[in-house]
C-alpha cells in the first residue's frame, strides 16, 4: 500500500524556498510562532551538499522546527520522517525526529510519544541523516506508535543540548513506508495499524472493531502479543490469530466467517477455554447454528459447566449442534464425586420434593439421591436454600418421615444442569474420553429434544447421559457406543449406567452398550426403544444378571423393538411411584416388546428375560404385547423367559387384561409360554370331567381364566363306543395353582380336544 500512488495523497512538506511561513518554531498548530522573519533563522538558496536549505541557530533548550501543514496518518499506514543535517559552527546540538498528534477538533491527543531518538552531531560539515517511522500500530520499527485517535500530525525536528550551536538542515522528506511492513496485495489487515497494543492490559476492543470495519472482506490479522478485549467483539471478516486474546467470562468473541473451534483455540491458546468461548458465541449469536470441533480433542482437567461459560443465558430453546471432535478427561482429583448425607423429610402426599433438610446448602443440583425406599436415578432438580427444601427428579416409593438421604454428585464432562432450560440442542460425532475418571452430559433439569447422535461414550466411570429431571422430554440418542470401564468386573459390583431419563417421549435407538450395570432407566411414557444392543455378561460361571433396560412407569405406552438383548433383562416396576399400592388408577400396560433377540449364557436356571417387579399391592397387567421375539441361552437352560420379583408384592391374577404371547420362538427354554395357549389334550380314559393342565405355559405362572374354543380332535366317544356330539362346559382356575380347567361332558367319555386357555380377560 502507498497512498501516495494510490490516493494520489502528498506527504512531504514543501521546499524550504518557498518560504518560512509554514514553518514553526512551536508545535506547528494554527498561530504559532514561525520562521518567517526570525533573527535565528535564514534560507540558504545554494548549499553545495544540499542545495535549498534552512540555516538554524539553536537558542533555546529545545529547538523546534515543524511544518504547519496537516500530514495526515491513515489506519494501516507508516509515515517516515527523514532529515539531513550538518553542523557549520559553534557547539555541537543532538538532532531527533519530533511531531504534535493531532484529533478530531484539532485536539492534541496526549500520552503519546512524539519524539524519535536522538543523534548527537560532532563535526562540522558532515552530512547526519536522522529518520523516523509514525504510524498507528505499535510494530517492531515503528518510533511513534500513535494509535487510531491520532489523525494528522504536525512534523519535523528537535534540536537538544546546549545552545549556540549553528546547523543547515536540508528540506524534510516525509514518504509513505507502509510497504515495510506488508505489501498491498496481501489480502489481510493488521489490528495494531489500528491502534491494538497487545501487551495483556490495555484494552483493544476498539482496535479489532475498527480493523474488521476496514478489511473489507480481508482477513483480520492478530499478529505476536497478547490481545486484552474487554468487551464484546464481533468479527465480520475471516480472522488469523498468530497470537492469542484475553477476555472477561461475560465478554463474547464472535467469530463470524470461521466459526469453529480451531480458530478459537488459536485465538485463546487453551483447549478448554477456547469451547468455552465458542460455546459462548453459540448461544449468542444468530449467525451460525452449530460448533465444529474440526476432529480436535480438548483436554479437560475439571467438569465444562456451561452455563458458567454463558452467564447472560440461562435456558436456550433455539436449535444448536456441536460436532465432530473428542474431550478427553485429564487426571485430576476434580472429577472425584461428591457425597453428602443429610436427615430429610419425605411425605407422599408432597412427592417431588425433600423438606427440613439439613445442610441443604451443601447439596448440589444434579446429586443422585440414594436412601430407604429410593428408586433408581432420582436426582436433585433444585435447590431452596431459604426454605430448606429439594425438588427432586422423580418420587420416593416408601420414604414416609424423616431418614438420612445421601445425595452423590458424579462430575461430568459436558455439564448443562446450571441452565434451567435447554431445547432443541444437539451433541453429534463426538468422543467422550471418560477414561475411568468421569461420566459424559449431564443434561439440564428442563427442555425438549435434546439429542445425541454418532457418539462414543468411551469408559464412563458413573453415568454415560443423566438427566437431573425433564431436561430428557422427547430425549433422542441415536447410533451411539457406550463402552464401560466396567467389563472385567462381576455384573454384581458393577455401578455405571449408560443412561436415564425422567421424561417422556424418549427415543433410543441403533446404539451399543457393552458391560455397564444397566443400559437404560427410563421413567417416563411414550419410549421407543428400536434397533439396539446391550450386552452385560461376565465370566462368572452361573452368573448373577442384572437388569439391561428398566422401565418404572406403569402404563408406558412404549415399543421395545427390534433389540439384542444380551446377558440381561427387561425390567418393569413401579419403583418411582409415591403410592406403589393399585388404588383405580392405571396398572402395568401399554407396553410392546416385538422381533428383539434375548440371549444369554452361563446363567442360573431362575434367570428370566422379562421381570415385572411391583413395589405395591394388587397392580396386575392390563397390556403386554410380546410377539416374534427370540429367546436362547447357550451353556445351560433357564426355567421360562418371564417372571414377577415378588420382592414387595405379587400381581393380582385375576384381574389381568390384554396379554398377548404369541410367535415367540424358544431355544433351550424348559416352559415355553403363549397366551392365548393352545392345549391339545388325549382323554385316554372315559371319564365326565377331563382336567386340561397349562403345565406352567401360561405367562407369569398365571391363572387358567378363560376358555376361548374347544375344537374336538376325531369323534368323541362314550364308554359303549358311541360318538357323542354334546358339548362339554369349562370350569377355570382349577388345581392347586389355578393353572389348570375342568371340561365336564354330559357323560363319561374319551378322546381327543384342542383347547385355547387364556391367563387374561382379552376384552
Amino acid at each position: 500500500m502507498n497512498k501516495a500512488i494510490t490516493d494520489g495523497i502528498h506527504f512531504t512538506p514543501p521546499d524550504f524556498s518557498g518560504g518560512l511561513t509554514m514553518w514553526s518554531s512551536g508545535d506547528g498548530t494554527p498561530g504559532s510562532d514561525t520562521y518567517d522573519g526570525a533573527s535565528n533563522a535564514a534560507f540558504v538558496p545554494a548549499d553545495q551538499d544540499f542545495g535549498t536549505s534552512l540555516e538554524l541557530q539553536k537558542t533555546e533548550s529545545v529547538q523546534k522546527l515543524r511544518y504547519m501543514g496537516e500530514t495526515p496518518l491513515l489506519p494501516g499506514c507508516y509515515l517516515q520522517i527523514k532529515v539531513r543535517i550538518k553542523a557549520i559552527s559553534g557547539n555541537f546540538p543532538s538532532i531527533r525526529v519530533a511531531g504534535w498528534a493531532g484529533g478530531a477538533g484539532n485536539f492534541h491527543v496526549s500520552g503519546l510519544t512524539e519524539t524519535a531518538s536522538a543523534v548527537a552531531l560532532d563535526s562540522y560539515g558532515k552530512v547526519v541523516e536522522v529518520s523516523a517511522i509514525v504510524g498507528t500500530g505499535t510494530r517492531t520499527g515503528v518510533d511513534m506508535a500513535w494509535g487510531p485517535e491520532a489523525l494528522y500530525g504536525h512534523f519535523g525536528l528537535d534540536l537538544t543540548g546546549v545552545n549556540g550551536g549553528i546547523v543547515r538542515i536540508d528540506d524534510i522528506e516525509i514518504e509513505d513506508v507502509t510497504h515495510y511492513f506488508h505489501r498491498d496485495m496481501m489480502g489481510w489487515v493488521d489490528v495494531r495499524d489500528y491502534g491494538a497494543v497487545g501487551d495483556g492490559i490495555n484494552d483493544d476492543t476498539a482496535a479489532f472493531l475498527a480493523a474488521d470495519d476496514a478489511a473489507n472482506g480481508r482477513d483480520v490479522l492478530i499478529p505476536t502479543g497478547v490481545f486484552y478485549l474487554e468487551q464484546n467483539v464481533s468479527l465480520t471478516n475471516r480472522a488469523v490469530f498468530h497470537e492469542t486474546v484475553l477476555m472477561p467470562d461475560d465478554a463474547i468473541l464472535s467469530l463470524t466467517k470461521n466459526y469453529d473451534l480451531p480458530n478459537y483455540i488459536d485465538a485463546f491458546g487453551d483447549e478448554a477455554q477456547a469451547f468455552k468461548k465458542a460455546f459462548q458465541a453459540l448461544l449468542n449469536s444468530s449467525g451460525h447454528e452449530s460448533l465444529d470441533l474440526g476432529g480436535r480433542r480438548i483436554e479437560l482437567s475439571e467438569p465444562l459447566n456451561l452455563q458458567a461459560a454463558v452467564p447472560n443465558r440461562t435456558s436456550y430453546a433455539t436449535r444448536r449442534v456441536i460436532r465432530n471432535g473428542q474431550f478427553y478427561t485429564k487426571d485430576s482429583s476434580t472429577w472425584e464425586s461428591e457425597d453428602v448425607t443429610s436427615l430429610a423429610a419425605y411425605t407422599a402426599s408432597n412427592p417431588y420434593q425433600l423438606t427440613a433438610v439439613a445442610n441443604v446448602a451443601n447439596i448440589p443440583v444434579g446429586a443422585i439421591v440414594t436412601g430407604t425406599g429410593v428408586g433408581r436415578e432420582v436426582y436433585v432438580r433444585e435447590v431452596n436454600v431459604g426454605a430448606g427444601t429439594l425438588t427432586l427428579s422423580l418420587p420416593l416409593y416408601d420414604a414416609e418421615g424423616s431418614q438420612n438421604f445421601t445425595f452423590t454428585r458424579h462430575k461430568y464432562l459436558l455439564d448443562f444442569s446450571g441452565f434451567d432450560s435447554i431445547s432443541k440442542f444437539v451433541v453429534e460425532g463426538i468422543e467422550f474420553q471418560c477414561s475411568g475418571r468421569a461420566s459424559g452430559i449431564l443434561l439440564a433439569p428442563a427442555g425438549i429434544a435434546f439429542a445425541v447422535k454418532d457418539c462414543y461414550l468411551t469408559r464412563p466411570k458413573d453415568r454415560g447421559i443423566s438427566s437431573p429431571g425433564e431436561g430428557c422430554q422427547g430425549l433422542m440418542v441415536d447410533r451411539c457406543q457406550f463402552l464401560s470401564d466396567e467389563s472385567p468386573v462381576k455384573v454384581q459390583d458393577r455401578v455405571s449406567i449408560a443412561l436415564n431419563a425422567a421424561g417422556n417421549d424418549v427415543k433410543i435407538r441403533d446404539n451399543r452398550c457393552v458391560h455397564t450395570r444397566h443400559f437404560a432407566i427410563l421413567a417416563g411414557s411414550g419410549n421407543l426403544i428400536s434397533g439396539n444392543h446391550w450386552f452385560h455378561g461376565d465370566n462368572e460361571a452361573a452368573g448373577i444378571r442384572d437388569a439391561g433396560l428398566v422401565i418404572t412407569q406403569t402404563n408406558c405406552k412404549s415399543t421395545i423393538d427390534g433389540n439384542y438383548i444380551d446377558n440381561n433383562f427387561v425390567e418393569w416396576s413401579n419403583e418411582h411411584d409415591p403410592y406403589p399400592e393399585q388404588s383405580n388408577e392405571f396398572s402395568f400396560g401399554g407396553l410392546t416388546i416385538g422381533d428383539n433377540i434375548f440371549t444369554c449364557n452361563d446363567v442360573a436356571p431362575w434367570f428370566n428375560f422379562i421381570v415385572i417387579k411391583p413395589h405395591g399391592a394388587d397392580h396386575f397387567i392390563h397390556g403386554l404385547n410380546v410377539t416374534g421375539n427370540v429367546f436362547r441361552t447357550l451353556n445351560g437352560s433357564i426355567d421360562r423367559v418371564e417372571a414377577i420379583d415378588t420382592s414387595f408384592s405379587d400381581l393380582n391374577f385375576d384381574r389381568m387384561r390384554n396379554v398377548v404371547f404369541q410367535g415367540n420362538t424358544f431355544n433351550t427354554i424348559d416352559n415355553d409360554v403363549f397366551n392365548p395357549l393352545i392345549i391339545h389334550h388325549d382323554q385316554l380314559s372315559a371319564a365326565t370331567t377331563w382336567t386340561v393342565e397349562t403345565a406352567g405355559q401360561l405367562p407369569f405362572n398365571g391363572y387358567a381364566r378363560r376358555v376361548t374354543a374347544m375344537m374336538p380332535d376325531g369323534p368323541i366317544s362314550n364308554g359303549s363306543g358311541g360318538v357323542n356330539f354334546s358339548l362339554p362346559y369349562a370350569s377355570t382356575k382349577q388345581g392347586s395353582d389355578k393353572g389348570d380347567i375342568n371340561l365336564t361332558w354330559s357323560e363319561a367319555t374319551r378322546g381327543k380336544v384342542s383347547v385355547t386357555v387364556r391367563m387374561d380377560n382379552p376384552l
